[in-house]
């Protein structure tokens, strides 16, 4: 199991904090798949996760999390690590 990746930006856009743990070029292709966002549920009411499948793998990995942006910074740093957590463990 890979270890809990950590953040590299937080950016504020419309509605959601932005906290991206790996770069989108990453990856292949990238997906908010539901059941992701399922799991982000019991952490953060509105959240989204968008995972990536890098070309040479078929394992996905959250790229990024968004927050809802009225939680502020702060503690969308803190939701944001705690689903990566808890979806890659």
């Amino acid at each position: 199991m890979p270890d809990t990746p950590s953040i590299q930006t937080v950016e504020t856009e419309d509605e959601f904090i932005h906290v991206r743990f790996r770069d989108p070029d990453d990856f292949d292709t990238i997906r908010t798949p539901d059941w992701a966002a399922n799991a982000a549920q019991d952490v953060s009411e509105g959240s989204e996760v968008r995972t990536g499948k890098r070309k040479d793998s078929d394992d996905w990995e959250v790229q990024s999390v968004l927050i809802k942006k009225s939680v502020g910074e702060d503690k969308a740093r803190e939701e944001a690590e705690e689903i990566v957590e808890k979806i890659e463990s």
